[in-house]
């Protein structure tokens, strides 16, 4: 790992507050803690803020790593650091971990104080609306009045989309990416399987499993692997696996055979070892209400007036879980209310991982318009060659 390419070695940090927030399911949380990291500077005019929203079965470590852990290295490190896209040479960014996550902040696995246990199937539902409204209290924390840009992919995009809604005031930019404006039926049903697979695992015990010292392992594992198919393409499987043979026959028994089953299984142990069964029953239920257009009679046009920022929207055309055609959707409603956006959308094999995938065409329209951004702040543009060594470090041909 090249440090003047990675923000280096980071640290994890802790936000605690006392004041209650009211859930959209109409439960209130007393008192909570938020896990967070930032790398870069917070400049004199606190306008150089970037909040990057996680997905799924990400966290609060978007960059760098651990001193302790070299090998932990953030989840989006290709994309956040010095002269990377998103530049913290020029930009100060935030990662949280979500109200209800398994990283530190508050949720299923944290101590109820009012019972002394954890909260387990009582931690409450929550939504994307709520994590926006817990995000802007850290914003509230760390000083920040405005974000430049608000970011994710996936269900993070959900976020960044949120956020251009519920505070609009506060938020310049927003990067929406594999995104859709809600779920289709398909992909409930795909998160009802995984939920199931978990719930049906013997060892769940209605979510208080942790009172058993055990864990929904099988469950877990199921879930992963349901999740991980659709992640991928199918030309992406078949490139990298084919129908390949893990011991070059066919063993005629139901245990491995083929390389791709090696991968999942791989996959699931790997999760099944550090995700909260509870914290993924909770963000997959996000996922499923997450509908802006809801309150609107389905109008996605209504429900993004109130939106004020800039905004970039971002698809693939091999992700078939949150196809263009759905980010379509947003670009249209946006335009029906005269918002100022760019659509583009990238010819890449990976499906919906494609976000997180280092694709030179994808970071290099990335990188372009967070060099706006940082002139829009009056920011020192990079040089041509400063330019030229960036494109060709991330594969790309410089212009």
């Amino acid at each position: 790992m090249s440090e003047t390419r990675s923000v280096g070695p980071v640290s994890a940090m802790r936000a605690h507050f006392d004041q209650p927030i009211r859930l959209k399911c109409g439960a209130t949380v007393p008192q909570y803690d938020l896990v967070y990291e930032t790398y870069g500077t917070l400049n004199a005019a606190k306008n150089n803020a970037v909040l990057i929203c996680h997905a799924l079965n990400a966290s609060h470590h978007v960059a760098g790593y651990y001193a302790d852990q070299p090998q932990n290295v953030g989840w989006w490190d290709n994309m956040v650091g010095p002269g990377k896209p998103v530049d913290t040479n020029r930009f100060f960014v935030v990662g949280v971990n979500n109200l209800g996550g398994c990283f530190g902040s508050t949720g299923p696995s944290s101590i109820n104080p009012a019972t002394g246990k954890p909260y387990g199937s009582s931690f409450p539902i929550v939504t994307v609306e709520d994590w926006v409204a817990v995000q802007a209290r850290l914003a509230d924390y760390l000083g920040i009045d405005c974000f430049a840009a608000v970011m994710g992919g996936s269900l993070g995009a959900m976020q960044a989309l949120q956020w251009a809604i519920s505070f609009p005031e506060r938020v310049r930019h927003s990067i929406v990416i594999a995104a859709a404006p809600k779920l289709s039926a398909q992909n409930i049903a795909f998160n009802e399987v995984a939920r199931q697979a978990i719930i049906s695992d013997p060892d769940f015990h209605g979510g208080n499993y942790y009172e058993h010292g055990v864990v929904p392992r099988r469950g877990l594992r199921v879930a992963r692997m349901i999740g991980h198919i659709t992640y991928l393409s199918d030309d992406a499987m078949m490139e990298k696996f084919g129908r390949a043979l893990r011991s070059g026959r066919l063993g005629f028994h139901f245990d491995i055979d083929f390389e791709v089953e090696s991968y999942l299984r791989y996959q699931a142990d790997k999760f099944a070892s550090y995700f909260d069964a509870n914290t993924y029953l909770l963000i997959t239920r996000a996922l499923d209400y997450f509908d802006p257009a809801q309150e609107y009679d389905g109008n996605l046009s209504a429900a993004l007036a109130r939106t004020r920022s800039r905004f970039l929207v971002v698809s693939f055309t091999s992700d078939w879980r949150f196809s263009p055609a759905r980010s379509r959707e947003i670009v249209k409603a946006l335009i029906d209310n005269g918002r100022d956006v760019s659509y583009a959308e990238i010819d890449a094999p990976h499906g919906h991982d494609a976000f997180l995938m280092d694709d030179p065409r994808y970071h290099g329209l990335i990188r372009t318009y967070f060099d706006n951004i940082a002139q829009e702040l009056g920011d020192v543009p990079r040089s041509p060659a400063e330019a030229a060594a960036d494109a060709l470090m991330e594969g790309a041909s410089p212009l």
